[in-house]
């Protein structure tokens, strides 16, 4: 991939992680260094400069050691299990990641960026791959030792944090929503002071429970954090999209590069925050963001790149940033009445340029819709920051649900469009005849074998989609990518990372933690649940709760890193309402009962439909059921229980509005 390629030039004489490289480490008995990084990263690219291009620190390298290059997306595996050693040894982590192995694979020694000469306290990456060198000479038997112990507690650590036994009930939620806001920025939106992350999961999961509990708080801080990166230098005010991370507390000052996660998740999220409080801005920012990825982000064959980096001209944020001058020049009049809304000054905010911000209301907003339009065309003349063109199944699989939803929520034909391109490039080019997903593709070649969150986050996709369309064939590859997971990741509690085929490392990865992705366990608890609905299948709900009780515990300790699992867990106790509506879906009764379905935000329900005589072979909750009286159905279906089938659009309304839900009800 491009990460790759980018250090083709270097003097070091680099391998890919393969059979090559580890064999020629056991033949010439050497250590190997391992240098993990990506495209988008910025200290990556400062490491390879000063040290990577040196003549010296090359030729000990080629002389001495292995030197395998990996870029963390192509190979999350590989990366998960160095990353834990070194966090392990030193207790931080970090891109780029250095790590030292014997030939077998075993870390004992690692740390992330070493500068060129000694500085900030840290030794110089000369220095270090020398005093390596002598341990490796002379004291091999003692790291050796060490790094078989920490690849033990590494395999063990998360066996060892799974609960064994316990209840689903609300007390989990309540415990992990009074955490968030005893640790919640009350002045700016947010947690954890700078730099600051948007966690689009946590919230995801605040306006789930705002619905589930009844919990105005839980919503009136989802909202204030949403607003506030809506008006910060966080968003991209001119092109639309979301930056990686604010370096400040107030959202201002970005981290540039752009990532597809992110804007996967966020558009989602504005978008349902759009769904629940009717605000334009959410709307705005929801399309926006849509729009700047089908616009610089996507691959004629219907896939997603995965990020572009936040430098350009070798300067960061340089295509990013305004001053005054540049304003004036393509504004004129405007000008001013631009630079009010959107703080733009003649010093700046940022090493005298503006990241510009909004902070006036809705109405001037859209009165400056034209100036933003010209110079949005301004900066398209500006030299662009580099994309990494690789697709990766799991990142789209994200998009895909986000397109798939909007598509329905906004009336965008070419959302829905692309949601369907994106899932027949899934299930054409990253798919092999037997059924399995490959990782990651780039310029027509597609590889590495797919990992569990690959399944399940294009399973989630697939289940947007189908709800879109209604066309049953979204609906049986989403049951066919899931029968793979069961078949081939199954761990004693929940699933591995890898599949059972899938090449030997020194631990077989299994990662619970949300981190800026959903990990492929919480959302393989969460399809598991929406599936049971559609395939009416008790072992689907059974595999999630198992897997939602073992983590109950981390999720109330640590709620910020586990998101995806309290969306899992909130859906369980909801009780999830299935619809299945049958009838004509062109037809205007159907569409009356679809739209009662579409109306505010609706996280605990799930849609089928479909004529009762045609599709109603392949969805099984639309078997057995049919119309009354030649009108178009509606069944309304918790916890397996069918309630009577209504004809009347108002009918359909009271059964879905319901009660929130009360402190007892459970769902076993």
């Amino acid at each position: 991939g491009p990460y790759l390629l980018q250090h083709a030039d270097n003097p070091v004489d680099w391998y890919p992680w393969g059979e090559e490289a580890l064999e020629k480490a056991r033949r010439e008995d050497k250590p190997i260094f391992l240098s993990i990084g990506y495209s988008a990263c910025h200290w990556c690219h400062v490491m390879e400069h000063e040290s990577f291009e040196d003549e010296e620190i090359a030729r000990i390298l080629n002389e001495h050691f292995v030197p395998i290059k990996v870029d963390r997306e192509e190979r999350p595996d590989i990366d998960q299990i160095y990353m834990a050693a070194v966090q392990a040894m030193t207790g931080h982590g970090g891109w780029p990641l250095s790590v030292f192995l014997t030939p077998e694979g075993i870390p004992f020694y690692g740390g992330t960026y070493y500068p060129p000469t000694r500085r900030f306290g840290m030794p110089s990456f000369r220095e270090v791959l020398l005093a390596v060198l002598d341990a490796w000479r002379h004291r091999r038997e003692e790291i050796t030792r060490a790094g078989r112990r920490l690849i033990e507690a590494i395999d063990q650590g998360v066996a060892s944090r799974l609960a064994q036994e316990g209840d689903l009930d609300q007390e989990a939620l309540h415990t992990a929503f009074r955490r968030m806001r005893e640790s919640f920025d009350a002045t700016y939106g947010g947690w954890d002071g700078a730099p600051k992350f948007p966690q689009p999961m946590t919230l995801e999961f605040l306006l789930r429970y705002a619905i589930s509990a009844g919990e105005d708080q839980a919503r009136a801080m989802a909202l204030q954090t949403l607003e506030a990166m809506a008006r910060g230098g966080i968003y991209d005010q001119i092109g639309g999209g979301f930056h990686r991370y604010s370096v400040d507390e107030r959202w201002v000052v970005p981290h540039f590069e752009k990532m597809l996660y992110d804007n996967a998740q966020l558009a989602r999220l504005y978008l349902h925050a759009w769904l629940i409080s009717g605000d334009p801005l959410y709307r705005a920012v929801a399309e926006e963001t849509l729009d700047y990825v089908l616009r610089e982000m996507r691959d004629p064959s219907g896939g997603f790149y995965s990020s572009q980096d936040a430098d350009s001209e070798g300067e960061e944020g340089k295509f990013y940033l305004w001053t005054f001058d540049e304003v004036r020049a393509v504004l004129g009049e405007e000008a001013a009445a631009f630079a009010r809304v959107y703080g733009v000054t003649e010093h700046g905010n940022f090493e005298g340029k503006t990241i510009i911000t909004f902070q006036g209301t809705w109405e001037e907003r859209a009165a400056l819709e034209e100036a933003r339009r010209r110079l949005f065309q301004a900066r398209a003349r500006r030299v662009p920051p580099e994309r990494d063109d690789k697709v990766l199944a799991s990142w789209n699989g994200l998009m895909l649900a986000a397109l798939a939803e909007a598509a329905r929520a906004l009336g965008r034909p070419d959302y829905r469009e692309a949601a369907e391109a994106n899932a027949s490039f899934l299930l054409g080019a990253m798919r092999r005849e037997d059924g399995r997903l490959w990782h990651t593709w780039r310029a027509g070649v597609a590889k590495v074998n797919g990992y569990l969150d690959d399944y399940t986050h294009c399973v989630e996709g697939l289940l947007e989609l189908y709800q879109t369309t209604f066309d049953p064939r979204w609906y049986t590859a989403a049951v066919e990518l899931m029968e793979v997971v069961l078949s081939r990741f199954r761990a004693p509690v929940g699933f591995y990372d890898t599949g059972d085929d899938h090449e030997a490392l020194v631990v077989r990865p299994r990662d619970l933690q949300d981190n800026a992705l959903p990990s492929g366990n919480a959302m393989a608890a969460f399809v598991l649940l929406r599936l049971a609905g559609l395939a009416m299948e008790q072992r689907y709900l059974d595999l999630a709760y198992e897997s939602l009780v073992a983590v109950r515990p981390l999720l109330m300790q640590y709620p910020l890193g586990f998101g995806q699992w309290l969306i899992a867990l909130d859906y369980a106790l909801a009780p999830p309402r299935e619809v299945a509506i049958l009838g004509d879906l062109a037809a205007a009764d159907a569409q009356a009962l679809l739209q009662v379905c579409r109306e505010g935000y609706r996280p605990h329900q799930l849609v089928a439909a479909g004529r009762p005589e045609v599709e109603a072979g392949q969805v099984p909750l639309l078997q057995q059921r049919g119309q009354v009286d030649g009108r178009a159905t509606a069944y309304v279906c918790v916890n397996f229980a069918c309630l009577p089938p209504v004809t009347d659009p108002s009918a359909l309304r009271a059964l879905l509005m319901g009660e929130p839900r009360g402190k007892a009800s459970t769902r076993g």
